[in-house]
């Protein structure tokens, strides 16, 4: 087989995984999700701390990671903004009562990016070798999981119909094999650039996770719930830590 079929197959069965993954979570009861958007909170600062935010330092200029995080940061602050003000102008009445799915708009945009940088990165691993590759895609894949199941009880979270979420996660699914084909073909333009995206889609994780998720935590301010709520952002991270302790920093 050749490096451009291998990516091909490797970008989608990373994108069948991931869509498996939010088919597990279509089962989740209503009950569920306040615990398993902390879960989620986790997944969001332990993919983004442990994992993209350390990649686009180690394979980038520190300054315009640095850079890039925090314009990022600002560019989604002011894409909610937006968001808010469409709203509120639509809707005046309801404009601060409910979350009208800005969290999960942010989480759809920074994901695809993100499953478009995986399929980059499938595309060099594979130019280097075949079995470098695989290695590179298993280990990609075993850390999207728990993320994608995070991600879709965001899209829940933000009022999105499940059949809508797991649609939307299927789109941004297909964002990896367009990475991938679009890598193998003109990988020297567009690695310069990675760095700089990686640091977008740590910047969206961060902000979606401490701007909209951990906000809405608060709300419940007892004891048994803030130490409910800590213990399942510590598994949300530990849980992308396994994948990197068990796999390695593959990719």
């Amino acid at each position: 087989m050749t490096a451009l079929g291998w990516i091909v197959a490797a970008s989608l069965a990373g994108g069948i995984l991931s869509v498996c993954a939010a088919a597990f979570a279509l089962v989740v009861r209503a009950a569920w999700i306040p615990a398993l958007v902390s879960f989620a909170v986790g997944t969001l600062l332990g993919a983004s701390f442990l994992e993209v935010i350390p990649h686009a330092f180690e394979h980038g200029e520190p300054h315009a990671v640095a850079l890039s995080i925090l314009g990022g940061i600002l560019v989604f602050f002011l894409l909610e903004k937006l968001l808010l003000w469409r709203h509120s102008h639509d809707h005046d009445e309801h404009s601060h009562t409910h979350d009208h799915g800005r969290s999960g708009a942010l989480i759809v945009v920074g994901d695809t990016i993100h499953n478009f940088l995986d399929g980059i990165l499938i595309a060099a691993a594979f130019l280097q070798s075949t079995q470098l590759g695989i290695i590179t895609a298993i280990a990609i894949v075993a850390h999207e999981i728990p993320q994608e199941v995070g991600d879709f009880v965001i899209l829940l979270n933000s009022g999105y119909s499940k059949t809508k979420a797991f649609v939307l996660n299927m789109l941004s699914s297909c964002a990896t094999l367009v990475g991938g084909v679009l890598g193998y073909y003109s990988l020297q333009v567009i690695e310069g650039w990675t760095p700089v995206l990686l640091g977008i889609v740590g910047a969206s994780m961060i902000y979606v996770a401490v701007a909209d998720l951990i906000p809405g935590l608060h709300r419940r301010p007892e004891l048994r719930a803030t130490l409910s709520q800590s213990l399942l952002i510590g598994l949300g991270i530990g849980s992308i830590a396994l994948v990197r302790v068990l796999l390695g920093d593959l990719h």
